[in-house]
């Protein structure tokens, strides 16, 4: 987290944050507020206070209200299982409009410099709107704003830029709903006194940041004996995050109870060192990964839960979110917007539209989804 929004969120900080504030959070948790959900369905959750829109605004954007459109989607990268899927819930929200034609085009790694170059040079051959998933919040920012000085408009999904950088962000689900689903799944299948590391992308990609500090808090607060023992950065890439998982076996032992993985790639690679290593049912494996990436480790009982969204949706969602925007129906002040087959999704913190809750596929259950 950049110095300058650090001092600026410090006053809400030490507001939200205080009963968290005597430990180091783990390595590769940003230091916002937290607002870790409750422990249980019975006992009252503090609802986080409502947000005036803090996005930015485009420049001159021409007058396109109900008229064809052309996006770009610049992912955090291209080819692998969960933008290929995002990217289909794109094709099929332009299908449904009609009157949005709509590509994804990125780097085939996850290098926030590239995936600047990419954003650039369509700022300069011209489309109406850019979709994107951040690979750093705030090394993003100025491209975008370069977008928005430009009249051409920017929403956000899946990994946030700053807030001013973008009109609205789709968000998968919210941060503490995600941290609990994880955190809660680890001390079940673990055990609440094990210890645990994670596999990340890396210390400043946005949506792990926050998942992680959210998961640190509600750790605290709900699972207090759970152990942390290092975070480390595999950069979105499978085969670091396969050698980083088995580092952490190696290095740890029978010290080690569980790994996170933080990123789709993450996961099925941290399940496929587990089980190299024959620790299936020793070492528990808990993530966010596409449902057909982790078919082969639930179905052999060696992942019990993998926690995510459907990210076919999420790619639906922005694109009408671009949509509405561009038309109009959606405004700084707006509480809902209309998302095609998904019905009404909520505006929250702010600039945000909710996709909705996480969901957990297991073996009983991930034999229905395919992508």
């Amino acid at each position: 987290m950049k110095l300058g929004l650090a001092i600026a969120l410090m006053s809400a900080t030490l507001l939200a944050g205080t009963a968290y504030a005597a430990e180091k959070r783990w390595d590769g948790a940003d230091d916002l507020p937290v607002n870790p959900l409750a422990c249980s369905a019975g006992e009252a959750s503090a609802a986080p206070a409502a947000k005036p829109y803090d996005g930015g605004q485009p420049t001159n954007a021409p007058d396109k209200a109900g008229k064809p459109i052309s996006l770009v989607d610049v992912p955090k990268l291209i080819g692998i299982g969960y933008f290929n899927a995002t990217t289909k819930g794109m094709q099929d929200a332009a299908k449904a409009l009609g009157n949005v034609a709509a590509k994804t085009d990125g780097p085939t790694e996850a290098k926030i410099d590239e995936q600047i170059k990419f954003i650039d040079n369509y700022i300069t051959s011209g489309v109406d709107g850019i979709l994107f998933a951040a690979n750093d919040p705030v090394a993003i920012a100025p491209v975008l704003k370069k977008a928005l000085s430009k009249g051409i408009h920017v929403v956000g999904y899946d990994a946030n830029s700053t807030p001013n950088a973008r009109e609205w962000f789709v968000n998968q689900a919210e941060f503490n709903g995600i941290a609990k689903a994880m955190i809660d799944s680890m001390a079940n299948e673990a055990g609440e006194d094990k210890s645990f590391a994670i596999v990340t992308s890396t210390f400043t990609t946005p949506n792990q940041a926050r998942w992680i500090a959210e998961m640190w808090a509600y750790a605290q607060k709900c699972h207090p004996k759970l152990k942390w023992l290092e975070t480390v950065e595999a950069q979105e890439d499978n085969n670091l995050s396969f050698n980083q998982a088995t580092t952490l076996i190696n290095k740890y032992g029978d010290k080690l109870s569980g790994l996170f993985g933080m990123t789709s790639v993450a996961t099925p690679a941290s399940a496929e060192a587990v089980t190299k290593a024959k620790l299936c049912g020793k070492v528990a494996v808990v993530g966010l990964a596409t449902p057909n990436a982790m078919k082969p480790y639930v179905n052999a009982d060696c992942v019990k839960s993998v926690v995510l969204w459907n990210p076919v949706d999420l790619g639906y969602a922005a694109t009408y979110v671009m949509r509405a925007v561009v038309d109009g129906k959606l405004k700084p002040g707006a509480t809902s917007v209309e998302a095609g087959k998904l019905g009404k999704l909520n505006v929250v913190n702010g600039s945000e539209i909710l996709l909705g809750a996480p969901f957990i596929f297991t073996k009983q259950n991930i034999k229905d989804f395919d992508f």
